[in-house]
């Protein structure tokens, strides 16, 4: 497993929600309004890398951020 990756990717998630002025627990709750079970923890752990993210979690930060998937996936 490439955990650089997923540390780049996290990171790429937070320079994006930060600069549209969002806290981990409205991305979080935003994600659940898709679908996603994913808390607040589990933003911080995907931010860090810690936690996978998968395709459909991606694709609702796609739209929640409102930004490409080439944003997200250097």
């Amino acid at each position: 497993m490439d955990y650089a990756y997923d540390f780049v990717v996290g990171q790429q998630i937070r320079t994006a929600r930060e600069s549209q002025g969002m806290t981990q627990e409205q991305l979080a709750a935003q994600l659940q309004t898709y679908g996603c079970d994913v808390t607040r923890s589990a933003v911080a752990k995907m931010e860090v890398g810690q936690r996978h993210i998968y395709a459909v979690e991606l694709r609702a930060l796609r739209n929640i951020l409102n930004i490409p998937y080439e944003a997200l996936l250097p």
